[in-house]
């Protein structure tokens, strides 16, 4: 390893993927890093790296600014007072891992570790109060996958406002920037050439754990965006007959309007690619069976604990779990019958494709609306003090939902916060309303479509089915609380009475008297 002959100002423990790139972002970005890891190549790695890029750009003459540490009592030695620990290393055991081994280490009370990996939110919450005593646990979620850390990630920091100020200036510095007037991303991916004009993608979030749990959201609302444009893909293909080309055009088209986004954009990429094997198309070659990772998952559990409906994200981890089931359905699929295939004309074809793209853009506003709603619930069961304009302007770049489209999200609750209101769902902005209103009959249609065609929209459909219900002002549940006192004397309240007065009817007698409990 290097001799170090200036303390440094930050240490990035873990080198593989996302630490490697960030160590190499942070030290673009004129900071003195300390890199550590258990697989000594993987450290020597990091430094060749830097090495090699700063040859490649002709940047010889810039004095390095990554060094490698043989153990991490070298690297807390190496670095400035009070000192700034990066972890990045896979969630759960290998974190407390770390920290425990920090404080064999020497680490002390004002030390700052950062873990920066896809933890549970609850977890960072009980961390932060476990290694209270030995330092400073604070957390940040990291968007953006490999190259995002790289060259920009969307950061979502939580824990102490102390350590925030002290941090603050390099996760400025390294995250993803914006246009402020346009909120398109502004993008340079030419290592030791940081981005430093327009806004960073980063903000504070709030207490212990909200970081983490408002990347578990976005992760969310990144399944069902995903599964929203492969409901597309399907559409057009089994139900139109296009091809995988024809609908890599046709996703690059709707990439230049109001569908705007990182995926739709590399959903053409993935549908124009050819397999290097076969020369087929390599969607074909594909097994589809989609795997997942939890966080997905973790938001949908989230919703169903505090009450909050998010139908569509939890269709898209359902749908995720259905693709897994690759034998039954290919049993089923000869067992169970559907419409019979009808060749469309090319005027119906061209009347579908406008359909599903409003069908599209109404889905893609029920899904944020209820990512969204599911974190102004959590705010308040935990006491937070979410800044959702905030929030929505840091994913604008750097993170994998990345859109246009968010723009409009920020003026939103922007527009809500100048009048002095509180937009507590995003269908109630003026801009959203009244396009899903002009919208929902062709969204209708592209539903109808596929359901007359046999093809499963589970996320389309059930965004749809969010809508009407926000847009139905008597629900049936009338008759289902009547069903629950009538079982179970669970009681129901009176449309003519006061809010929060219970009434029972003893059902089980003949008279059948009312009872105000």
């Amino acid at each position: 390893m290097q001799n170090h002959t200036k303390l440094h100002d930050i240490g990035v423990i873990g080198l593989g993927v996302m630490g490697k790139n960030l160590a190499l972002n942070i030290a673009d970005n004129q900071y003195r890093v300390a890199a550590f890891d258990l697989d000594s190549n993987k450290v020597q790695g990091v430094v060749q790296q830097e090495k090699s890029e700063r040859a490649a750009s002709q940047k010889t003459q810039v004095p390095l600014r990554i060094n490698g540490c043989n153990n991490l009592s070298e690297m807390l030695s190496s670095l400035e007072k009070p000192r700034i620990l990066v972890l990045s290393v896979p969630a759960g055991s290998p974190v407390d891992g770390v920290c425990n081994a920090l404080i064999d280490a020497g680490i002390e009370s004002d030390d700052i570790v950062i873990d920066t990996g896809n933890s549970l939110w609850t977890d960072t919450v009980e961390r932060e109060a476990r290694y209270s005593k030995q330092f400073v646990f604070f957390s940040c979620a990291v968007s953006g996958g490999e190259m995002g850390a790289r060259f920009g990630p969307s950061l979502m920091p939580s824990g102490d406002i102390k350590a925030w100020d002290r941090i603050k200036p390099i996760w400025e510095a390294i995250a993803a920037k914006v246009d402020a007037d346009t909120g398109l991303p502004i993008e340079r991916q030419e290592p030791g050439n940081p981005v430093t004009e327009g806004e960073p993608c980063t903000t504070y979030i709030g207490p212990a754990g909200s970081g983490h749990y408002v990347k578990m959201v976005h992760n969310g609302i990144e399944y069902a965006d995903m599964q929203l444009i492969c409901e597309a893909y399907q559409l057009l293909s089994d139900g139109f007959a296009m091809t995988t080309t024809e609908i890599a055009d046709l996703f690059d088209k709707w990439n230049q309007g109001s569908l705007n986004s990182y995926l739709m954009e590399i959903s053409a990429q993935v549908l124009r690619q050819a397999d290097p094997i076969t020369g087929k198309p390599l969607v074909s070659m594909i097994l589809d069976k989609a795997g997942q990772k939890g966080t997905g998952l973790w938001t949908a559990v989230s919703s169903l604990q505090i009450g909050c409906p998010a139908p569509t994200i939890a269709e898209a981890v359902y749908a995720r779990a259905v693709s897994t089931q690759k034998m039954q359905r290919q049993v089923l699929s000869q067992l169970l019958k559907g419409p019979v295939a009808e060749k469309p004309t090319a005027d119906e074809r061209d009347a579908f494709i406008d359909q599903l793209e409003n069908a599209l853009y109404c889905a893609k506003i029920a899904c944020y609306a209820q990512g969204f709603q599911l974190m102004a619930m959590a705010s308040k069961d935990r006491g937070w003090t979410l800044n959702f304009a905030e929030i929505a302007k840091i994913w604008r770049a750097g993170c994998i939902i990345r859109a246009k489209f968010l723009q409009s999200i920020t003026q939103a609750y922007q527009a809500a916060a100048n009048d002095g209101t509180e937009l507590v769902n995003l269908l109630m902005a003026d801009d959203f309303s009244i396009a899903l209103s002009d919208k929902q009959l062709d969204w209708r249609k592209a539903v109808s479509a596929a359901v007359l065609k046999g093809i499963p929209v589970p996320c389309i459909s059930s965004a749809l089915a969010y809508y009407d219900s926000y847009r139905c002002e008597t629900l049936p549940a009338s008759l289902l609380q009547g069903q629950r006192d009538f079982f179970g004397a669970h009681t129901f309240e009176r449309t003519d009475k006061p809010a929060g007065e219970k009434y029972h009817l003893n059902w089980s007698q003949a008279a059948r008297d009312l009872i105000k409990v």
